[in-house]
């Protein structure tokens, strides 16, 4: 995958716009957009708009990440 960041909206802190990265396949074919703002994870698959696309917590992303961790080649973590 090619990831470039699109719209770089921050100072140090990530604000309310957040970050955009876009994300093409390696002969350029585009993906999708991927945005991280301070509440929220947002996938848009292809020309999807920001505010159609896929909104994740950031607690329910990272329970994501943990719960398919073995995928990855990792342990997921467990919780205290």
């Amino acid at each position: 995958m090619k990831v470039s960041i699109k719209d770089f909206g921050v100072a140090m802190d990530v604000k309310q716009r957040g970050i955009e990265f876009q994300v093409k396949e390696p002969n350029g074919d585009l993906r999708g957009d991927f945005y991280l703002t301070m509440k929220h994870v947002i996938w848009c698959e292809g020309q999807t708009q920001r505010q159609n696309g896929k909104h994740l917590t950031w607690s329910k992303f990272i329970d994501l990440m943990d719960a398919y961790g073995h995928e990855l080649g990792r342990r997921p973590r467990r919780r205290p």
